[in-house]
């Protein structure tokens, strides 16, 4: 699969509808910066925008990956087994995400833990000490490695549902 080539033809068909990139940009809820770097073969839009991709044009999903017009148009049971593949790459990125959710609710409750127990005369034991300042080190740390993961992954997922819910109605 050739990158430039297809972002090539990805701005031939936008220029063919004499689009700008910000429209389509606004098209398919990406940003313009997003839509250049299509173009410019820099990345690929996901599988689920591909296709949105070759329905707007009105082009084969083939004919994208490709990078060039064909002659055969894309057939139904085809389409159909890529949206099955869209769908089960969204359930494993929400399987993840709730790893990452109870990975956090752990962790906020270790620092919930630490909080009481550091009221306590409990905490004027060394032994004592040292352990929750460990978990309170272990807590903060999970708290940021699933904050930074939920965010970056948790918007995307938004975001294709909201297309994927956009393409039913």
């Amino acid at each position: 699969m050739n990158q430039e080539k297809i972002g090539k033809f990805l701005k031939e068909l936008r220029k063919q509808k004499g689009l700008t990139q910000e429209q389509i940009a606004e098209k398919f809820n990406v940003s313009n910066r997003t839509i250049s770097r299509w173009e410019n073969g820099n990345n690929m839009p996901d599988l689920d925008i591909l296709i949105e991709i070759s329905d707007y044009y009105e082009v084969d999903l083939r004919e994208v990956l490709n990078g060039e017009r064909k002659s055969e148009n894309m057939d139904k049971e085809m389409k159909e087994t890529v949206l099955r593949a869209v769908d089960y790459t969204n359930a494993e990125a929400e399987r993840y995400n709730k790893r990452v959710r109870i990975c956090n609710g752990i962790a906020m409750l270790l620092v919930v833990a630490y909080t009481i127990i550091k009221g306590t005369s409990l905490y004027d034991n060394p032994t004592v000490m040292a352990g929750l300042d460990i978990a309170q080190g272990f807590a903060v740390g999970m708290l940021l490695v699933g904050l930074i993961y939920s965010s970056r992954y948790g918007e995307r997922i938004r975001a294709l549902k909201k297309r994927l819910m956009k393409r039913q109605e």
